[in-house]
């Protein structure tokens, strides 16, 4: 017994059930209860309309009471149904339920799949959830911490005093449990962890579906299932549609800096208030999806999301869970998808989160060759050890379950894949073949795609990945990662290289412009102009067109008139759509005053909103975006004149349009280009139309080709070329 008392009070018992709760003797006569009570000065024992002062026999308040089992009421229905009454030390008495009275809950197979990594659903298993048990309300507590000598649970509910909710091992699964009585949704809890060394941590819970503001780092007990959704119609479009061969035009954006408040600029904007302001503009621009940068617990604002300590909590930066679900649910009633990027490439090294969970190096590696992840100075998850990667394939099914989101953006996969990733020679561990190559970390990705897509089959899965690794958008079975899309970063570099430059000097670098098509068909490309290079001194979209004003905006329009009229999906980070100046910064709103009075900023949002229209309503733009046969250059060779024309085509081949691009403020008059078809081609769009800015220089709207070959078409006619303009032409 004092062996038992001792552990107790020092935060060492692996198991507290051994001794507090019911005991009987030998032959089930008689029955011990103890409880453990530091904060009481008398504990009554209740049974019915039983009841019985208990024994302090500790000076440490543990109290005992040894009784005939038949004084129970229904010793034989249920000899556990009791409760005690304790009256603290400053007079106030409750009645509460013994946690050390219940079962386990856990079932086997549940930590089976988990120690096995198969364990899909393990958000359902881990972590705090308010349940039901014997007709008594309360929350089931688990936490993996398989070398720890105890953990208890913290909270309000017992003075955050580590000693009286000490949890239960369950065996080799290394899981922690313990129900308690009367908590419930809404209270703040964390996990005391005894390690084998004997250091104690506190620490925020890895499962936790909401916490409290930075920088407070409790996590709080949530309820997910209460929300009724009203996306059905959304759901089945969803199920019946394609993403391969339909519209994809996304708009990134980070919710904490989209708008602020002008009464209170510090404060973050709810979901409740995105989905009134943020989807009717989405919807009004023409974007397919909204693209969040992570919206999971972190504590540093400037991480952008990035440095994710919560990856199943939702940031409560803005709000709580039910206000993302309605803002998710709103978005799909307006046909707009949402995707959310997902980080399982690093964690942050915060003391109240991941890093050294149990006192030892649990989600990550013991050697910082592999576990330090040197250019963001977090951890890096050990993506062989099989419960580390359930983990991760557990939160991105979660998002997805719980929160009936469409896809997501997988954040620095490149990092993943090579060991050497960011390091030195010696700073790194080869693999078991003497390569760079992550083994560990690519069996994970593929592991988690096959299961995503297993489960939810129109899922967007998008790699940012920044190397030539094959396969990434390729299946599993191909050999590939298993990714359905792969964001085009090499296209990104190049093209805002190619932009920043005077266009005089841009025949120079005219295969700048070309090069992307000898790759465009080797992966499922995004075209991405991201929030990756509008910070750091990077400068805004805007301000990284040379020449004046004008020609900063017709430069930008062209660039979005390339992007759009290019094989691949497309996506805008916030402000590019206006033109803002100021490079992005997440502590403060875009520049939305620009547009509240005429101008170029206003006609370039204009611009980006046809732009997107017109995009939706032509097939050509995106029905073929992976096959060879959805683009034909026209001509590609004119780098004199920094100009290119190909065509767009249709799946049904007799659907194309052609696009012609002059990347010089020149005008060029009688400018000969090619056409595909002898027949009639009206203009359908242009970049230079004076709605959106444009020059007065007047183009040809109907054309007539003739037999005369250019390029590579067998027909072509003169037209007037604006400056930094883009062309559409479709056949009449």
């Amino acid at each position: 017994m004092k062996e038992h008392i001792f552990r107790l009070l020092h935060s060492c018992h692996h198991d507290p059930f051994q001794f507090l709760g019911v005991h009987f003797n030998e032959d089930e006569t008689r029955v011990t209860v103890r409880t453990f009570q530091p904060h009481a000065r008398k504990v009554h024992l209740l049974a019915g309309d039983k009841q019985i002062e208990m024994e302090c026999i500790d000076e440490n308040y543990i109290y005992s009471v040894d009784l005939d089992r038949n004084w129970f009421a229904d010793p034989d229905i249920d000899p556990y149904t009791y409760q005690f009454e304790v009256e603290y030390s400053n007079g106030y008495a409750d009645r509460i339920n013994d946690p050390y009275r219940f079962l386990p809950q856990l079932q086997e197979t549940d930590s089976y799949l988990f120690n096995l990594g198969t364990n899909y659903r393990l958000y359902d298993h881990l972590g705090s959830h308010p349940v039901m048990l014997s007709g008594i309300s309360g929350t089931i507590f688990r936490v993996w911490a398989p070398t720890a000598q105890s953990v208890s649970v913290l909270g309000n509910f017992n003075s955050w005093d580590g000693r009286v909710h000490p949890m239960r091992s369950l065996g080799g699964s290394g899981i922690w449990e313990l129900f308690i009585p009367a908590v419930g949704e809404g209270e703040l809890y964390k996990f005391r962890i005894r390690a084998a060394s004997g250091q104690i941590l506190e620490k925020s819970d890895p499962f936790q579906f909401r916490s409290e503001l930075r920088p407070s780092t409790a996590s709080i007990v949530s309820y997910l299932d209460n929300y009724s959704w009203n996306d059905r119609e959304w759901q089945n479009q969803k199920n019946t549609t394609s993403p391969y061969n339909t519209p994809l035009s996304i708009y990134e954006l980070h919710p904490g800096s989209w708008k602020k408040d002008p009464d209170d600029p510090e404060r973050f904007l709810t979901f409740i208030e995105l989905a009134d302001q943020l989807i009717p503009y989405v919807k009004e621009m023409g974007f397919t999806h909204i693209e969040l940068l992570p919206i999971m617990e972190h504590p540093l604002d400037e991480s952008w999301g990035y440095q994710v300590t919560g990856p199943f909590s939702v940031t409560s930066r803005h709000g709580i869970p039910q206000d993302f679900m309605h803002f998710v649910d709103r978005c799909h009633q307006e046909s707009i998808g949402v995707i959310l990027d997902w980080v399982p490439a690093h964690f942050p090294k915060d003391a109240h989160s991941l890093a050294r969970f149990d006192g030892t190096a649990l989600f990550e590696h013991e050697d910082p060759r592999k576990g330090d992840h040197p250019e963001w100075g977090t951890y890096i998850y050990n993506y062989g050890r099989r419960e580390v990667s359930n983990y991760l394939i557990a939160s991105a099914l979660f998002w997805l379950d719980k929160y009936h989101i469409d896809g997501l953006r997988v954040d620095a996969v490149a990092s993943m894949l090579y060991l050497d990733y960011s390091r030195q020679e010696g700073e790194w561990i080869p693999n078991c073949y003497g390569g760079r190559e992550n083994l560990e970390a690519i069996e994970f990705l593929k592991h988690a795609n096959s299961i995503i897509f297993e489960l939810y089959p129109n899922t967007l899965m998008i790699a940012e990945e920044s190397t030539s690794f094959y396969g990434v958008s390729k299946p599993t079975d191909q050999g590939g990662l298993g990714f359905n899309f792969k964001w085009n970063m090499g296209w990104m570099n190049d093209i805002l290289s190619y932009f920043s430059k005077d266009p005089i000097f841009r025949k120079f670098h005219h295969n700048v412009l070309t090069f992307s098509i000898m790759y465009a068909f080797s992966e499922n490309f995004v075209l991405p102009l991201s929030h990756d290079e509008i910070v750091h001194g990077k400068n805004s979209l805007l301000s990284k067109m040379p020449g004046d004003e004008w020609q900063k905006f017709a430069n930008l329009r062209l660039l979005l008139f390339y992007m759009w009229t290019h094989p691949g999906k497309k996506l805008l980070f916030m402000g590019g759509e206006f033109g803002q100046y100021n490079e992005w910064n997440c502590k403060q709103s875009l520049d939305w005053h620009l547009l509240e009075k005429p101008g170029l900023h206003q006609r370039l949002n204009d611009f980006v909103k046809s732009l997107n229209s017109f995009y939706a309503r032509m097939p050509p733009l995106f029905e073929l975006d992976f096959d060879h046969q959805g683009f034909t250059w026209v001509d590609l060779e004119d780098r004199d004149r920094s100009i290119i024309s190909f065509v767009r085509h249709a799946s049904n081949k007799e659907e194309h349009l052609v696009c012609l691009l002059n990347f010089t403020p020149e005008t060029h008059y009688g400018y000969r280009t090619g056409f595909p078809t002898e027949r009639e081609y009206q203009l359908v769009f242009s970049s230079d139309d004076t709605a959106f800015g444009g020059s007065d220089v007047e183009t040809q709207s109907i054309v007539k080709p003739e037999v005369q070959p250019h390029g590579q078409v067998p027909f072509s006619c003169e037209i007037t070329v604006p400056p930094l303009c883009g062309l559409v032409y479709k056949p009449r």
